[in-house]
Order: structure tokens, then sequence, then C-alpha cells
């Protein structure tokens, strides 16, 4: 029988606390008129709506931000209307996936609950359009794996059903409001689509048309982030087709909305283009590019190409509102040592000896962390046995090696570990661990024949990757064997479950958050869209069973023998609960250790300051308790 050490003391529980607790700011949204700010912040406890000043003057000086969403609403985004009379926001409700559209003014009266509040329905977010009090998003129904696009009126509260045709994510209206631009397919296969809408409400639907077919007219047409011209003559997008990395281009439209070839304007062989946006007429474009994890700003002429970077440091950029002047925006950055905070920064030119400063906004929460305790990490390259190569962040303790090791795996497939803030790398590194974030194949940033490498049969081929890592690790003598753990969250957490029943030798203890335990059950109790979305990733539940079953780490659970935690948001409907439930009982039946941790009114993201706290220290807790620094093999 395996014995456990003592896990967390109280002085770690406090360094723990200080750090998974620490407040951020993010999801940032500009008035039209430039003077004010809405966002999203914990400061709370709970993603609360914001609204704040930007740079205020005269009698604004002294007014403090105020919370303007309802007291229990926990909030995911926000968007001001064009005329500046609304705030349109996603509200989730008891932390579910099922987002809820909701409004209210920006002083917080006149509150209007709009879509998604039907038991099963979701709410993707859109945009405002040029219709007086109008905003288009997309809304599934939660029975079918389809999407469709609806205008409402805000102040009516009547709902339009103005697109169908599969899943359809809204992310662009026309100026006049009789075109729509969607992302449709499942991943992989993701594409543009334009959809009329009929001037008579009770006219039946057209169809949707792809964006590219000009250009690929049998599919691989690969392209999403749709969005108008502000003429409504041409879409700028990101494409993905026939390249290795996303690029800016733009699609013209013809008087009857027909559109034509399409012209990349932005490209780079070695950076996927991560977002965009026009400005001055089409005149110019701001560009953020993945530079190894970076986020990179780019201002270019779109006629000339000429341009110049905005200096950000080596931060990440997941979110920004550009001002109505083009001239300055409000960013949403992070870095390893600083949770996501919103910065006002100038976009334009400076002359070499005055950079652009990141300033931060008045009024907006400080986080305040143990600066003694944070760890930047080290990039680090290595290959796999059959040549690919492959790349990791190193997080290092104080001291000297080998340290305690965890292995920690994002989720996804389709994303990548990059130098962002993480309360739990940072709580990890604090108590004495190393951590080490590798991007296996099938992470994103290295290019679509990297990221492909992992689809349906070919996900075999990835699981190697994290015994490579492991032992690339010991090679080079950042810890040795006893000594490593692993972690993940979603895949990520799959990703630990098929390492631990794959290698058990390789790992002393694991730990899984809300990860797919059996493919199978994960298709029957997901979303109905969540499923027809992941059909291309994992496999068909019905063709491929056979290959989903030999996929799943719970068919192997008799070669599990390794101490393992799984940790679990009790409203949970992308990966469901069932998930981590059913592998804490297998193993639990099999005599191994383990301890299954529920989190009441929290989903898939842990978001609550308490939920945040309790998770971080119950993973860090366990493998403290199972994974030895002195390197005595279980």
């Amino acid at each position: 029988m395996l014995d456990a050490r003592p896990g967390l003391t109280p002085l770690l529980r406090e360094k723990i606390e200080s750090i998974a607790g620490v407040v951020g700011s993010w999801c940032p949204s500009i008035s039209p008129d430039g003077r004010q700010i809405a966002y999203v912040t914990d400061r709370s406890g709970l993603p609360r709506l914001e609204v704040v000043h930007l740079d205020p003057t005269g009698d604004d000086v002294d007014l403090p931000p105020r919370q303007v969403s309802l007291p229990e609403q926990e909030v995911i985004s926000v968007a001001w209307s064009p005329d500046g009379q609304w705030l349109a926001y996603l509200v989730s409700p008891n932390g579910f996936i099922r987002a809820q559209l909701h409004a209210i003014r920006p002083d917080g009266t006149d509150h209007r609950a709009l879509a998604g509040m039907a038991e099963q329905e979701t709410v993707f977010a859109g945009c405002w359009t040029n219709l007086p009090t109008t905003y288009a998003f997309s809304l599934a129904d939660g029975r079918s794996p389809d999407a469709d696009i609806c205008f409402v009126d805000v102040l009516s509260g009547h709902v339009r059903r103005v697109a169908t045709g599969g899943f359809l994510l809204i992310t662009g209206v026309s100026p006049d409001a009789t075109r729509l631009v969607a992302r449709r397919g499942p991943r992989g296969f993701r594409h543009l689509v334009l959809a009329d809408v009929p001037s008579d409400p009770d006219a039946p639907l057209p169809p949707p048309r792809r964006l590219l077919h000009a250009d690929f007219p049998a599919g691989g047409d690969q392209s999403e982030d749709g969005r108008f011209a502000v003429d409504g003559s041409a879409v700028y997008l990101r494409v993905g087709a026939g390249r290795e990395h996303p690029a800016l281009a733009r699609v013209p439209l013809d008087a009857d909305g027909t559109p034509g070839r399409l012209r990349v304007l932005a490209e780079r062989d070695d950076a996927d283009l991560d977002a965009y946006a026009v400005l001055d007429q089409g005149a110019r474009a701001m560009l953020v590019w993945n530079m190894s994890g970076h986020s990179a700003i780019e201002m270019r002429d779109l006629e000339t190409g000429a341009g110049h970077r905005v200096d950000i440091g080596r931060r990440v950029m997941p979110g920004w509102s550009v001002l109505p002047d083009g001239r300055s925006g409000v960013l949403e950055l992070t870095e390893p040592v600083a949770p996501r905070s919103l910065y006002h920064v100038d976009l334009v030119d400076h002359p070499d000896d005055a950079p652009p400063v990141a300033r931060r906004i008045n009024g907006l929460p400080v986080p305040r962390l143990p600066d003694e305790e944070l760890c930047v990490p080290q990039r680090r390259r290595y290959r796999a046995p059959d040549g690919l190569p492959l790349h990791g962040l190193l997080y290092r303790p104080a001291g000297e090696p080998p340290f305690p090791t965890v292995v920690l795996l994002h989720g996804g497939p389709e994303a990548e570990e990059r130098p962002a803030f993480s309360i739990l790398i940072q709580s990890l590194v604090a108590c004495g661990f190393a951590v080490f974030a590798p991007n296996v194949r099938g992470s994103t940033g290295y290019g679509a024949t990297f990221t492909a490498l992992d689809d349906l049969d070919r996900r075999e081929g990835s699981f190697p990757d994290v015994r490579t890592s492991v032992e690339y690790l010991i090679a080079q003598g950042v810890t040795s064997p006893g000594q490593v753990a692993v972690h993940g969250w979603s895949y990520g957490g799959y990703l630990a479950m098929i390492a631990l029943t794959r290698f058990p030798d390789l790992f002393s203890s694991g730990s899984s958050h809300a990860g797919m335990s059996d493919l199978r059950t994960f298709f029957v109790h997901t979303e109905p869209w969540m499923a027809a979305a992941s059909i291309t990733e994992y496999g068909d539940p019905v063709t491929d069973a056979e290959l989903l079953a030999g996929l799943s780490p719970l068919v192997r659970f008799d070669r599990m023998r390794v101490p393992t935690f799984f940790m679990h948001g009790e409203s949970d409907t992308n990966v469901p609960v069932i998930e981590s439930v059913q592998a804490a009982r297998a193993l639990a039946a099999a005599g191994v250790p383990t301890e299954l941790m529920l989190l009441p009114g929290e989903g898939h993201t842990i978001v609550g300051r308490e939920g945040r706290i309790a998770s971080t220290e119950g993973i860090v807790d366990w493998h403290l308790r199972w994974t030895s620094r002195t390197g005595d093999a279980r």
C-alpha cells in the first residue's frame, strides 16, 4: 500500500491564496465617444461588469468604477452599442456554459433579459448592428447540433431568426444589416459563409453560401473572423486555407453580394495572425501576431505595406478595444508574473527614443502578488524520436535541481501553452515544484500541419510526446525518476489520464481537471453542438466507436497504479462531470489512491475566487503528498 507524505502547510496555503486569489480585469469595450470603458473584473470574487471613465478630467476625475451588472450575475463578455446607450453582455448562470444575453444602460439601470433563458439554450456573443437598438447573436437550442443567427431589439425584446444552416457563429453584419458573415463547420474545417437577411421577416431564409467559393470550390476554405468593410463592399477575414499560418485577407462583394477572389493583405511565414482591427476606412490595420507564444502588435498601411511595431513587452494579448480615432487602444495584457489587466496604449508611431507606454487605467484593480515567489519560464526546444521538433515552457523554483516536477498539459487540443499568467503554475512553483508545459503535436502556433498531427487515428501518435517530454527533463537534469507528476485541464486532463495508463512507470502522481475519461460517454453527455464540432477531431461516435474506445483512458484503468486526483466543476456541460466521477470510482474500486473534488457553481473553467483557491490547493496538496523530492520510485 502506498503511503502519502504531508501535504500543504499553513505557510504554503497562504502563498497559494495570495496567488490564486489575485484580481484581474479583461474584455474591454470602449464607448463610442471614447470617454468610458466597460470591462469584466473579478474584484468582488466573481466576474462582474463594471464601467469606468478613461483618462478622466474635470468632474469625472473623482468618479470611481461602478458595477452595472446585477449582483448575482457571473459575466462573460460585454459590448457597447454604437449609440452609447446600451451594454450587451453575456451571463453564465451558476457557472454553466449555456450563456444568456442581457442588456443594461451604462449607468446600471433598465436591465433587460434578452435571450438564452430556456433551460438548454446557449447564446454565443455577436455584435451590434446599425439598426436602432438591435444586437445580432447566435443561439443553440441545445436539442440539435445547430446554432441559428438572430436579431434582438433591446427595447421591445423581440427576437427574429435571420439565418439558419448548420452551426453558425456570427462574426459580422453589413452596414445596412442586409447581409451577415458567420463561421460554420467543425474543428479543423471551420469556414466563413455569407447569408442574406430578407427584408420580409416572414420570408423563407436563403441558405448561406461559402465566402471563399471562388478560390476553393472543392472546400478546404478554412477561414474565420470575417467583418464587413465600412461601405459593405468587401469582407475582411483571417484565412488559413492553403497556408500554414493564418493571414489577413479581403474578399470583394459585387452589388448582389456575390464574393470575388481572395486577396491576401498581410501574412508571415513564421507567425499566426491571432486578431486584427481594420481602421481609417480600410486604409490601415492593427495586426496581432503570435510570435513564439508572445503577442506582437503591428500597425500596417494596407496599401503600401509600411508599418511599425507597438511595444507591449513580452506579453500575451487575449483582448483589446481600439478608440474611435484609432490612435490608441485599451489592451488586455498578461505575462507569466501578472494576470490579465487592462492598459491604455498608444498605437501611433513613436521615435525610437520615446516608445509607447502601457498605462494602467485609473480605478481598475491592481493585482497584488508575492513577486519573490513568481517565475518567468525558459523556452525549451527538443525533438521527438521521429525527429519532430517540440517546444515547451520550463518554470524552475528556487534551489538546485533535480526538482519534483509537474508536466502540465494544456486543453484544446487546438491550443498553445503561452507565457501568460497561470495561478496553478505559479502556485506549484511557489511550493517547490518545477513545471514543464509542453506543446505536443496537435497544438496550435506551429503551423497547420503540426496542428493536424493528432486528428482522428493520428491521435495515438501524440501520446508518446508526453513520454518524450519526461525523458527530456530527466536527461537535462531538471528532475529524476520518481519525482515526476502530470496534470491537465480539459483535453489536457484527458491526455494526463492517457499518460498515466500508457506510461505508468514515469509518474508518481497525477491529476485531472475536467478531463474526458471515456470519449464514448463524452459524446453522449456533452452539449449537442459540442459533440458535432468534435467528430472531426476525435471520431464519429457511431461509425468510429471502436476507435473512440481505443483512445479512451478508462478502458485501460486496470493498468493505472498512480495516485490520481480528479477535480470538476459541478455545472460543467462541456466536459460533463460524469467523466471525472466515473474515473475516480474506477480507480477507487481498483484500490488506487484517489480523491474527487466537485466544485458547486463552477463550470468548465473555475472563475470564482473561492473555487480557484480550493482547486489550486487541492491539486498542489495532492502532488506534495505523492510526488517525492528524494526520487524514490513508487
